[in-house]
């Protein structure tokens, strides 16, 4: 699957560990597509998974937070990846084709 409402600002620490943040907007019918295309990305993350999940400063090595919010008849979903730098740039790579 190609991500389509999933587009990503990448920001890099500069020590070799990146954040990955995307924001999509979209009316209650479309909520079912962005889910898909983050689940895509969670069992993407979890196959090629550089070490264990969790927070970086409980031993995690990646991470991944979705929060979903509702505005006005508008569904915002924000997803943030973080993880090795080089890891995050080839998992979205993938999923980017």
């Amino acid at each position: 699957m190609t991500l389509q409402y999933l587009i990503f600002d990448a920001s890099d620490d500069g020590e070799g560990l990146g954040s990955w943040e995307a924001v999509a907007s979209v009316r209650a019918a479309d909520v079912p597509r962005v889910r898909a295309e983050i689940d895509v990305l969670f069992a993407a993350a979890e196959a090629d998974s550089p070490g264990p999940r969790g927070p970086l400063d409980g031993h995690g090595v990646w991470d991944i937070d979705v929060e979903q919010h509702e505005d006005g008849g508008w569904q915002t979903l924000t997803v943030t990846l973080i993880g090795p730098w080089a890891w995050g740039e080839s998992l979205l790579a993938r999923l980017a084709d």
